[in-house]
Order: C-alpha cells, then structure tokens, then sequence
C-alpha cells in the first residue's frame, strides 16, 4: 500500500469483502450526507458486544479508510481461517477477534461531502510532499464538521447518523480513526484503559512512529504514560482546549450514556522526532512568542491576498472553501495564538515546557495557514478575473517557501501508508481488547470526551 484509497475505492473495496465473505459482513446504508452522498457501515461479525470505528471524520485525514479496510479485512479472515500475510498483522486469541462475541460496525467514511472537496489527496500523497498535502486538502468550519458540529450548535445529517448507530447498538468502545499532519502519534481516551499503553508503545517503536509526549489538545491532561492522554474529571473541564465548553455535546460523549468509552488514535502523516523528546526546552518563553507571531504573522498574510480576492470568489454561502477562508480570517489565527499564552503563566511552567510540547505547537503555527492557502490557491487557480493570476503567483511563493521551511526546520520524514495503518489497526485492537476486559469485569467508568484537535476554536 502507496497510498490512501479514495471514498468510492474503500466501498467498492468493502462491498467485495462482503461478497467474499458471505454471513460474516454486512454493508448497510445509515444515513445521508448534506450534500445526498450515502453514509455506509461495514458490519463484521454477530456477537452482542459492538465496537464502533469511525472512519475519516475528517476529509483532510485520508488514512481511517485504509485502516477500515485492514481491520475489516483481518477481522473477517480470522473468522473463516486464512491468516493475514507474513509481515502485516500477527494474531493471537484475543476477545475482541471472536466474532461470536463482538460484532465490529465500522463507518466507512463520516464526512463523504468533505472528502469531496478533498478529491485528489490520495493521488498527491502517492509521491508525498508538503505542497501536494496541502494543495488538495479540504477541512471544513468547526460548525460543518459531522463529530464537533453539535458543540458549535449544529446537527448534522451525518452527525444524527452517528449518534443513531450509538443508539442501536450500544458500543462498548467507539474508536475514532485521525491523523495528523505532522508529529507522532498519540490517544486520547475518555477513560483509562489498562493495557492499551504497552501495545501501543510497542507498535509505534517497531514501525518507527515517535510517539508524541505532550500534544496542544492535551497539555494539561492526566498522562499516564507516553502518549497516552486520559480527559481528567469534570472539575478539571477548564483544562480543555479552547472552544470545548460543549463537549459533552459532541458524538464522543454519547457512548457514555451506556457505559461506552471512546478512544481517538492518531497517526502522523509526517513524523518528527522532536515529537518524542520529552526533555525541558532551554527557552521555552522566547519560543511561545515566536510561535504566537509565527501564526499571526503568515494567517495576515494570506488574508491579505483573501481580502483582495474577495470580489470575485464565490459568495461564503455558496462554497464550503470560501467559508473556511472566511472563519480563518476572521478570528482563528489570534484565537490559536491567544491560547498560548496562558503556558506562561500556569502549569506547566515555561521552564517545565519540554521540546515535545513545543514542537506540537510548531505544528499548528504552520499548519494554519499553509491550509488557508492551499485553499485559497485552488480558487485563484480557477478564478477567471484578471487579478487571479498575480495573486495566485504572490501566494504561491509564500506557500512553497513556507512549507520547505515547515519541512527543514521539524526534520519532517514521511510515514508509509502502511505503517500508519498497520499502527492504526493494532491501536484499535488493543484498545477493544482492553475495553472488552474492563466491560467484562465491570471496571468501566465514564467521563466526559476529550477536545478535538488543536486548531479548532
């Protein structure tokens, strides 16, 4: 595997797997998306526990449908003989392959409209580079996102799907497939989960994955071992990341309803192994204004190009990409960069701000407007007034010299598709063994859901 395998490729994919294993897979429409693309779940198995994988939440993070692909695929050779090939994924016994007793419902793709507007992902990221990442990723507004729609007040039609599948069925673990663009790889749990750390860790070493201590969302979190971030209680809400007021709102809160946890894995696109140097930066406060100007500074100047663009793009009502401009011009880069500033004055301490944590917020000062731009770049390209050419070449240096930069200065080393899903898959694994160990012995508690990534509001 080379590269991500585009929406219409995981369900065509899926449909074969069903084809070929008739009784043990079920694919089944359960919802619409905004835009009438169909929402579509991979059942495997028939057992009374379920364990719901939530695929592609986000448009611009190809790689939960190739991890849905694998894991689906394991699941249903385990439960009629062959093995998977030398080299993949080892089995052993575990509670959570037996397909007697789980049943496994995976949401193939949670946001087909967005994954829309990320056409051409998969084929840029088959010869990986920053500008071609960027250059067709689509994210869309906080409010437009199906899992983090309900805490800006908005109910999805894809949102709704979710939340019915919890409904009916009950999970006991609901794994939420992410990736980041740069960094290592790290959970955020609802819950502790005994075991998950040791497997994890493991995986990420064999593969060659750092494992990110101390990431924006979950600096102040409880971190039980490396990587591994667990929401602390609801008198510690305030340590959420900014915008997650609501969370008990989003769609990770409802498995709790029913004693379910949720877990959210993320992979990096590009790793660095800064990511995993949990040593005290040696000037930590000079770095934090570096970083907040850093995001300031370039979200300005792709807001000036917007600003002069304007007239002649398309009104924010009629195109998803306009809207996105418009949210990061109006308020998300100060707001990004305003959160920082409190790691000045409370724990932890600028002399306790390790190089990890600062890497992590270097990649949200670079990310922001490297993805406004690609943007912003795809509509200058199309665009037929007079002005789009020069501004399209003013933006397009800026964009090239900020992602050399990106890449240079985080020593960013591209993470095959394969290990990422493999990392992915084994992650999911071991976390539902784990949740089925703690169902099971009536262990399962219940808290409120972790914040989502760090460049929301």
């Amino acid at each position: 595997m080379d590269r991500y395998p585009t929406v219409a490729e995981v369900t065509d994919a899926a449909r074969r797997l069903v084809s070929r294993f008739p009784g043990t897979g079920r694919l089944r429409r359960i919802g619409t998306s905004r835009a009438g693309r169909p929402l579509l779940m991979l059942s495997v198995g028939h057992g009374p526990r379920h364990i719901l994988v939530v695929a592609r939440p986000h448009s611009d993070e190809p790689v939960g449908g190739a991890t849905a692909l694998a894991l689906a695929s394991f699941l249903a050779q385990g439960a009629t003989g062959p093995r998977p090939s030398p080299g993949s994924l080892r089995r052993h016994p575990s509670s959570a392959t037996d397909l007697t007793r789980v049943t496994w419902d995976i949401v193939l793709c949670l946001d087909p409209d967005g994954a829309a507007l990320s056409e051409g992902i998969e084929e840029a990221t088959a010869l990986p580079t920053l500008e071609r990442y960027y250059g067709t990723a689509f994210r869309p507004v906080a409010a437009e996102q199906p899992e983090w729609a309900p805490i800006e007040g908005r109910q999805l039609p894809e949102t709704q799907a979710l939340f019915d599948i919890i409904e009916e069925f009950h999970p006991i673990l609901q794994c939420s497939l992410h990736s980041v663009d740069a960094g290592g790889t790290w959970i955020q749990s609802t819950r502790h989960l005994p075991g998950l750390a040791a497997p994890f860790e493991t995986s990420a070493d064999r593969l060659g994955i750092p494992v990110q201590h101390g990431t924006y969302d979950a600096l102040y979190w409880e971190n039980p071992s490396p990587g591994i971030h667990v929401l602390p209680p609801p008198a510690g809400i305030a340590r959420l990341a900014a915008g997650s007021e609501n969370i008990a709102r989003s769609t990770w809160c409802a498995p709790q309803r029913y004693g379910g946890s949720t877990v959210i894995v993320e992979v990096p696109l590009w790793a660095t192994d800064r990511a995993a140097d949990p040593s005290p930066h040696p000037d930590p406060a000079p770095a934090l204004r570096g970083l907040s100007a850093r995001v300031r500074d370039t979200g300005a100047q792709v807001t000036a190009v917007f600003d002069k663009a304007r007239d002649f793009l398309p009104p924010a009502r009629d195109d998803a990409r306009v809207r996105v401009l418009e949210w990061m011009a109006d308020d998300l880069y100060d707001l990004v960069a305003d959160s920082w500033h409190p790691l000045t004055h409370q724990p932890p301490a600028p002399h306790n701000v390790t190089t990890a944590q600062i890497s992590a917020l270097d990649v949200v000062a670079r990310r922001q407007p490297l993805r406004a731009a690609g943007l912003l770049l795809r509509l200058l390209r199309t665009a037929t007034d007079p002005a789009a050419p020069t501004l399209h070449h003013t933006l397009n240096a800026l964009f090239t010299t900020w992602c050399t930069d990106f890449h240079d200065s985080l020593h960013l080393h591209w993470v095959p598709v394969s290990h990422q899903v493999r990392h992915q898959t084994r992650t999911v694994l071991a976390a539902a063994e784990s949740a089925l160990a703690g169902h099971e012995t009536g262990t399962s508690t219940t808290t409120l859901p972790p914040a989502r990534k760090s460049d929301r509001p």
